[in-house]
């Protein structure tokens, strides 16, 4: 499957994000992530509709936009009313009867759904919710700030995830050129990264080296 780099905006520098949205199109990117953080589902606040909005004026490149929150549901709407391309949601945050809502909306509008687990969530968890999604998200790190090193055991969990699921599954914590060569191996094909990326002196070599 093809790699796809997603560079995640929480490592951007947020006083000329149009820049830098511009800066890893221009370098190669093929999707932008955005970290979306409520302070409650994860210790952190990040951002809303209103900068999804902006974002979505500053590049063309497809939104996928990680939703760190608790009652997703309440706030899908505005997210694709916003621009968003593709949604996140995570297990620990939805029932499946719940998932299969936003799955149904979110395909009237023609936004991708994705379904989302923490480093120590089992891979069953969310087995039955496969049918419904487009693509899986596999937390490398447990989530709410940038930075943080790499969790093997995210390993295994693609490696049990690409066997029974053939379309794309995307990994995010801790990647860099050294654990891009072991996700991808593991069977990841989307790398989400934050800091590698927008840290990098030249950010076309660092995403080139993550594919």
């Amino acid at each position: 499957m093809k790699i796809k780099i997603a560079p995640s905006i929480l490592s951007a520098d947020f006083s000329c994000l149009a820049a830098e949205l511009k800066k890893v199109e221009a370098a190669g990117a093929d999707l932008i992530h955005v970290d979306v953080m409520d302070g409650h589902f994860v210790p952190n606040i990040t951002i809303g509709p209103v900068v999804v909005k902006y974002l979505r004026k500053s590049t063309k490149l497809p939104l996928d936009v990680h939703l760190m929150i608790e009652k997703p549901f309440k706030y899908i709407g505005a997210f694709v009313n916003a621009g968003s391309d593709m949604i996140t949601v995570h297990i620990e945050t939805v029932t499946l009867k719940e998932l299969a809502a936003i799955a149904g909306g979110l395909r009237k509008s023609g936004v991708k759904l994705g379904i989302s687990l923490n480093p120590a969530t089992p891979l069953g968890r969310i087995k039955k919710a496969l049918p419904l999604v487009d693509f899986v998200l596999v937390m490398s790190v447990n989530p709410g700030f940038g930075g943080q090193a790499f969790i093997p055991g995210a390993l295994k969990k693609i490696k049990q995830l690409r066997a029974i699921f053939k379309k794309d599954i995307a990994v995010d914590g801790g990647i860099n050129n050294f654990t891009a060569k072991l996700v991808r191996n593991a069977g990841a094909n989307v790398l989400a990264a934050g800091s590698y990326i927008f840290g990098a002196k030249n950010t076309k070599t660092a995403i080139n080296s993550l594919r």
